[in-house]
């Protein structure tokens, strides 16, 4: 069954637990409980800030690295999940209820991409 990996795309400074709803941690456990007892989740978990992160990047045969925060990056990629499911159009549906349970007033997004498996031997 091919595997899926859902970005979670973010404003990192818009993004604020304070400003959640009380329900959403709620809600957001429930989904995670019905994708895990369906078979689908396989791991997920958030992101520390940017402000603690480090880019590397390979240009012209060298390696540069940049720290955090990435201030002229308006969207970050804010968590992961990663879904076994028989098709495109279930990752889509799971990342659809994701979403559908955050707090109207966040701007979430998220990229629901295939993992090319690598052949064996």
């Amino acid at each position: 069954m091919p595997r899926f990996l859902s970005l979670v795309r973010i404003e990192e400074n818009t993004i604020d637990m304070e400003s959640a709803d009380p329900g959403f941690e709620e809600r957001m456990g429930a989904l995670f409980a019905e994708i895990t007892k369906a078979g689908a989740m396989v791991d997920t978990a958030g992101l520390r800030p940017t402000a603690e992160s480090t880019r590397i990047t390979w240009s012209d045969g060298k390696l540069s690295f940049t720290d955090g925060p990435f201030t002229e990056t308006k969207e970050v990629v804010g968590g992961y999940a990663m879904l076994q499911c028989k098709d495109m159009a279930e990752a889509v549906e799971w990342g659809k209820r994701f979403l559908a349970v955050h707090p109207p007033q966040w701007k979430v997004g998220l990229e629901v991409r295939e993992v090319e498996e690598m052949p064996e031997g």
